[in-house]
């Protein structure tokens, strides 16, 4: 690619010539005179550990990359799923001094 065909957010395929054996997929996050910075958005399961080690970032020459289309056996990066649930309002300690009487048993 050239750098005119790279811009901010796009999801391009690249190659590592050093770091990662295999193609992997990233977000170009910074453009640079001759390369940019892609966040590692999925990648082959032998590169995990080296992608974990990277913090999920690598810096890759334009001439490494091409616009991409489907990342094919690649382990999507997964993402926290934050769930979020209505709890029970609990009883204050001013309340309990308020709650209603105790019934009495005969």
């Amino acid at each position: 690619m050239k750098k005119a065909d790279v811009e901010l957010g796009a999801v391009v395929n690249a190659k590592s010539e050093e770091e990662l054996k295999k193609q992997f997929q990233g977000t170009v996050e910074k453009i640079y005179e001759n390369s940019a910075l892609l966040a590692i958005t999925s990648f082959d399961d032998v590169d995990a550990s080296a992608v974990s080690d990277l913090n999920y970032k690598l810096v890759v020459n334009f001439k490494n990359m091409k616009p991409a289309r489907s990342a094919k056996k690649a382990k999507p990066l997964s993402t926290n799923n934050v769930t979020i649930e209505k709890v029970a309002p609990t009883m204050k300690s001013d309340d309990k001094d308020k709650k209603a009487p105790a019934k009495k048993s005969k």
